[in-house]
């Protein structure tokens, strides 16, 4: 992956590596917003503009470290992208989807932003996830603290637009800290799905999705209706969502992660369309 760091700027030089609208419009993250020709990234406390230039894409930002490990700058998708394409399979959607990276995020939003995904959609996401940031962060733009949510009652997640979730957000936020999450990296794939499921809120899906987003487990295969529907469509008709992420990641071994979100992103953003 080709880039250069200029001062309060990272020149991502490589196009078929890297697109921004692949990468945050593909389902894996909610801290982004688009404002006429760039996008605005804003993970925890961070912040980065990411404008298109003739040669690549400029980054624009003072946390330069940060958003080379948050965009997983110093990853090759050549020869991910060639493995997977060995697969007839794989071919279109990585041909559709080719500038998609997985990115690497802070475990405590990643959990707190997909249990509120749960049975949602992104706009009502990002929304929930914005109104958590003007009302509880000290700057009214931050990802709040731990300690931020766990100051907050039910009634107030649900003012925040969280619905049912709210039961779950409060309940979690008792159950788990941001140290907690840490130490379950040390636990091998299943074990960590075990624990992640035990807390509240977090369902197969939500769980492989942490997994997947925010452990960077790239032997997950996150299932939703959309890879269900491509599962239904390409191989045999089957209902168990369970049952449908085992046999892809038979089919995808430690590459699973990243087929997940080159057929996720082309079922939905390309085959949707069609439908």
């Amino acid at each position: 992956m080709l880039y250069e760091v200029d001062k309060d700027c990272i020149l991502v030089q490589n196009r078929s590596e890297f697109n921004i609208e692949h990468i945050l419009e593909c389902g894996q993250v909610f801290c982004y917003g688009k404002e006429d020709d760039k996008y605005l990234v804003f993970p925890q406390d961070k912040y980065a503009e990411v404008i298109e230039y003739k040669d690549g894409y400029k980054l624009l930002t003072k946390d330069t470290d940060y958003f080379i490990d948050f965009f997983d700058l110093n990853t090759s998708y050549s020869k991910i992208k060639e493995e997977l394409a060995k697969q007839e399979i794989m071919k279109k959607p990585i041909e559709f989807g080719y500038g998609i990276r997985i990115l690497k995020q802070d475990l405590f939003e990643t959990l707190i932003s997909f249990i509120i995904s749960a049975n949602n959609n992104i706009k009502r996401i990002k929304l929930i996830l914005n109104n958590l940031r003007k009302n509880l962060s000290k700057d009214g733009k931050s990802f709040p603290t731990y300690e931020e949510l766990l100051s907050c009652n039910e009634e107030f997640f649900e003012k925040m637009g969280a619905g049912y979730r709210a039961g779950y957000l409060y309940k979690v936020l008792r159950q788990v800290t941001r140290e907690d999450l840490s130490a379950f990296a040390s636990l091998p794939t299943k074990e960590l799905r075990q624990k992640l499921i035990s807390l509240s809120g977090v369902g197969p899906k939500v769980a492989d999705c942490v997994m997947l987003f925010g452990y960077n487990r790239f032997d997950v295969f996150p299932v939703d209706t959309w890879i269900q529907k491509m599962y239904n469509m390409f191989f045999s008709p089957l209902d168990n969502r369970e049952k449908i992420s085992q046999n892809l990641i038979e089919q995808f071994g430690s590459l699973s992660g990243y087929a997940q979100q080159y057929l996720f992103y082309y079922q939905r953003s390309y085959l949707g369309k069609l439908d």
